[in-house]
């Protein structure tokens, strides 16, 4: 059984992009366009791993992190970020928070594929 993943990004394009990357590499992948529409969905769509942007409107990367985290199912859930940012500051405010891992845009497929591999279970 393939892992499923809920990808959150504003970016169309890299919604698309994620879309593409991870059903090659076999992945089960569900998106959504914002923090708001992700959390929202994220009971139906019970993901393996959540990768998220910081930067987006109604609700950003770390408030997405701050609710999953505070979901009682889903404590444990791996949660990659995936963004342009790479101040320090935000990349240890988000794993103060919560996250698993930090990938900064332009993503590699390949690093991207083993990443949620080595964070994600079977």
């Amino acid at each position: 059984m393939s892992r499923k993943i809920l990808a959150i990004d504003d970016s169309r394009t890299i919604r698309e992009m994620l879309r593409f990357s991870l059903q090659t590499a076999g992945f089960d992948v569900q998106l959504a366009s914002d923090g708001r529409e992700g959390v929202d969905i994220l009971e139906r769509v019970s993901p393996n791993i959540v990768i998220t942007d910081i930067n987006m409107p109604r609700m950003d990367g770390f408030e997405v992190i701050e609710h999953i985290r505070s979901s009682k199912g889903f404590r444990a859930l791996p949660i990659l970020v995936l963004t342009t940012e790479s101040a320090q500051d935000l990349k240890d405010r988000a794993k103060k928070i919560g996250a698993t891992g930090w990938i900064v845009k332009p993503f590699d497929d390949v690093k991207l594929v083993n990443a949620i591999r080595r964070i994600s279970p079977n």
